[in-house]
């Protein structure tokens, strides 16, 4: 093979491998992210069976590196397959993908950049709405909120997608690894996808019992103290199988 034929082969496997859209690079997605966009597209498939979202209300986002692989916005989950593996890098960038990114990715990203996250569950579960509607603050209705580190806050009201409600998301997240977003839902996040996942799972729970209790006429609920909360907190410490 000449030098020249090498080269027009090199430039043909250079253009297959990534594409230029609005001046970005993308490319193939790595077996690593291969791998992690179909962890990530059955985690979200995960919430619409669950009943955490509907349709494509809420999303997920898992860090490869300093990737970012997010669900795309407006497709629904059962539709996805792995060539429509969709990331971007932590400064929005997308270079993976044509699929434009969830419109809630400033959050996503908000969240990368100011924690060790490595994956982001947000939804729009009903009982954990609901409760952002009535209070600032879920209430110690259940010691489970030691596994969130703490009260869980409510983020006060901004548009969708917008870096607003990504500040004020990040406000109410302080020291905590999940928050409620006032008329709008959740966010979690957590080491990986399966925390992340279980992390939304038993806060919609929380409000569920809250709600509940709440609801029993003539009768207040039993809340925790901080003292209480502590103890479970240090408790929490070694739970869990070890080596």
């Amino acid at each position: 093979m000449t030098g020249q034929q090498r080269d027009g082969r090199d430039a043909r496997d250079a253009r297959e491998e990534a594409r230029t859209v609005g001046g970005t690079r993308r490319r193939r997605a790595r077996d690593e992210e291969a791998d992690a966009w179909e962890a990530l597209v059955a985690t979200a498939r995960r919430s619409v069976a669950d009943r955490l979202v509907v349709g494509t209300s809420g999303n997920v986002s898992v860090r490869v590196g300093d990737i970012v692989l997010v669900t795309p916005s407006g497709v629904p989950y059962d539709r996805l397959t792995p060539d429509d593996v969709t990331g971007v890098d932590l400064d929005g960038r997308q270079v993976l993908g044509t699929l434009v990114p969830t419109s809630e990715l400033p959050m996503h990203l908000a969240v990368y950049r100011s924690t060790g996250a490595r994956a982001v569950v947000h939804t729009h579960a009903v009982h954990a709405t609901a409760v952002s509607t009535l209070v600032r603050e879920l209430p110690l209705i259940h010691y489970m909120a030691a596994a969130l580190g703490g009260p869980v806050r409510v983020a006060p009201y901004a548009t969708y997608g917008t870096d607003e409600l990504a500040e004020n998301m990040l406000h109410a997240l302080s020291g905590r690894s999940g928050c409620l977003l006032q008329n709008h839902g959740t966010l979690t996040y957590g080491a990986s996808l399966d925390q992340a996942y279980d992390r939304t799972a038993q806060l919609e729970w929380m409000c569920r019992l809250w709600l509940t209790v709440s609801s029993v006429p003539g009768l207040s609920p039993a809340l925790l103290s901080p003292e209480q909360l502590a103890e479970v907190t240090e408790r929490l410490r070694g739970y869990g199988q070890r080596g």
